[in-house]
């Protein structure tokens, strides 16, 4: 059980500390990612509320207080960085990696996280 609580939270802050990355870098450099984004062929207004969205669910990965959103906030995690893979492999630039790391170890934080931090209805 140690092991595994190991590994979920090692797997837990790689992903949430990619997602934090992402979602400090559009906050920070707004122009520059939606340039980056309309080149990969999406909307440039949508990159404010997605850092927002990544914010909350990192939060919700960590605080794990209400179940459904938990699952929410995994999920939508998974949508985004399904997503970030294939645009950034469709363009073409290298930018899948992490993306790819944030795939293996997402579904790996979910299932392991579901043993060592059960969580309760409020």
């Amino acid at each position: 059980m140690k092991t595994q609580r190991i590994i979920y939270w090692i797997t837990t802050v790689i992903t949430c500390a990619v997602f934090i990355y992402s979602a400090q870098m559009y906050f920070r450099n707004t122009a520059s990612v939606q340039g980056y984004f309309e080149n990969l062929q999406y909307p440039a207004y949508i990159v404010i509320p997605l850092a927002v969205a990544k914010v909350l669910a990192v939060l919700m990965l960590l605080w794990r207080g209400v179940p459904w959103l938990t699952e929410w906030a995994y999920a939508g995690l998974f949508f985004d960085a399904v997503l970030a893979f294939a645009a950034h492999l469709n363009a073409d630039d290298g930018g899948y990696l992490l993306s790819l790391v944030v795939l293996i170890v997402l579904p790996i934080s979910y299932f392991l996280g579901k043993r060592v931090r059960p969580m309760y209805e409020v």
